[in-house]
């Protein structure tokens, strides 16, 4: 059985910060669970674009107000609690924080540990950032 707080991952190798988020990184690889699953705050109005090639990611918002607006297509959608969304097919994206947003996040293939967006908004895949270890 794995347990584990956020007060116990605080300025440990699991609270991992970029310019306009802090990711609290609950489960990772390591722990063989077959996904990964953070508790990330996006800052107060940041404006953040991404695109997940290497991983498909799950966002469930528990507190906050912002906007992920789908680069493809132009559509734009509210984000508050009780709002789920799924990048399923990679999608190239921005989300903009109106408020701070505390969003629950989960990622397949898992995230390994300390991964940050690289200047396409990706993280590297999985075999890549195991290698940095």
């Amino acid at each position: 059985m794995i347990v584990r707080t956020l007060d116990g991952l605080a300025a440990g190798p699991r609270d991992v910060a970029g310019p306009t988020w802090r990711s609290r990184r609950l489960l990772l690889r390591g722990d063989a669970m077959g996904f990964s699953l953070h508790d990330t705050l996006m800052t107060a109005g940041s404006v953040t674009a991404m695109c997940y090639t290497h991983h498909l990611e799950a966002v469930y918002c528990i507190a906050g107000s912002g906007e992920i607006e789908d680069l493809a297509t132009g559509a734009t959608h509210a984000i508050a609690p009780g709002t789920v969304y799924a990048l399923d097919r990679h999608d190239r994206h921005v989300l903009r924080a109106h408020t701070a947003l505390r969003l629950v996040c989960v990622f397949n293939p898992p995230l390994t540990g300390d991964e940050t967006h690289d200047a396409d908004g990706a993280y590297p895949p999985a075999a890549l950032a195991e290698g940095k270890r």
